[in-house]
């Protein structure tokens, strides 16, 4: 069905890639997806997990992620940007926490990337939890660089929220553990790290000398 619905929608045929996904969402989950837009990410894991072994609830969140990655191309093909913004984010956030569980060590074909959710996101900000869980899954893969420029969204985001700063400044040391190399196979090199850390820390110094 997978398949299928790639090719309807490579075709342009959005109302009948739309049932598609509709239909293989309610297999999955009982529900389809406008009800699975109104759920939240609690309630959503719930229906997934009712009933079924552990293994096969993995399995079962990795389908409905692509799912919603594919309920998000035909929304954004269809000019439905909030629609489709949400789809994206619950598919991102599913992913995110079922990778950040349990490393999937062979990338199963029909699973969408990381990347591709937030290619898909690139039109507005993104919220601090997902910004918060993209940064924990970029430093778990060695992509050190992406999880700075992560760590920066939110401190542009909310640039007096001292928690952030703490939480940059925590990020950066766990880092300076790191070897040269594996730094500079995450494209931040130990220089640029610093560089960071400094800056952070003076994001520090600014909210003490605020408070005095």
């Amino acid at each position: 069905m997978l398949a299928q619905i790639a090719a309807l929608k490579k075709g342009q045929h959005w109302a009948e890639a739309s049932g598609t996904v509709d239909e293989m969402c309610k297999r999955l989950v009982g529900v389809d997806t406008q009800a699975v837009l109104q759920l939240t990410e609690t309630e959503l894991l719930a229906k997934l997990i009712e009933g079924e072994s552990t293994l096969f609830v993995r399995d079962k969140t990795l389908f409905l992620t692509a799912l919603l990655k594919n309920a998000g191309d035909v929304s954004a093909a269809q000019d439905r940007s909030e629609e489709s913004r949400t789809f994206f984010l619950k598919g991102l956030h599913l992913l995110l926490d079922t990778v950040g569980r349990q490393e999937v060590s062979v990338w199963p074909e029909f699973l969408p990337r990381v990347e591709a959710f937030v290619a898909g996101l690139r039109d507005s900000p993104l919220p601090l939890h997902t910004q918060t869980m993209l940064m924990h899954h970029y430093e778990r893969a060695g992509e050190f660089a992406k999880a700075e420029d992560s760590l920066f969204a939110m401190l542009e985001a909310e640039p007096g929220n001292s928690r952030i700063v703490e939480f940059g400044i925590a990020f950066y040391e766990r880092l300076q553990r790191q070897s040269d190399a594996a730094l500079a196979a995450g494209n931040l090199p130990r220089a640029e790290l610093e560089a960071g850390l400094a800056e952070v820390r003076q994001r520090r110094a600014t909210f003490g000398s605020g408070a005095g």
